[in-house]
């Protein structure tokens, strides 16, 4: 599903007209993303979290050049679903 078939089908579900749940949908994904790039968390109950992982530093190699680089500590989002939501997904099997 991308994000125009979920504004697609939140406009008709809802009645409102799909510019308008576009700008909604832009305007979470762009404060979601905006608080995660402040380091806050975001969460939404019954759905799952929007996280902020700390990766540590850590030694790679350079294969191409065969040479070792350190990677430095760095954040990455993270999504972590929630309880309700990982079980459903896990009842539905076919």
């Amino acid at each position: 599903m991308t994000k125009a078939d979920i504004v697609n089908e939140v406009s008709k579900g809802t009645g409102i007209e799909r510019v308008v749940v576009q700008k909604v949908v832009e305007s979470f994904m762009e404060n979601v993303r905006g608080s995660l790039t402040k380091d806050q968390n975001v969460y939404l109950r019954g759905f799952g979290s929007f996280i902020v992982k700390k990766r540590a530093q850590k030694t790679a190699r350079n294969i191409s050049k065969n040479t070792t680089i350190i990677i430095p500590e760095h954040n990455i989002p993270a999504f972590k679903p929630a309880k309700t939501f990982v079980s459903q997904v896990k009842s539905n099997v076919k």
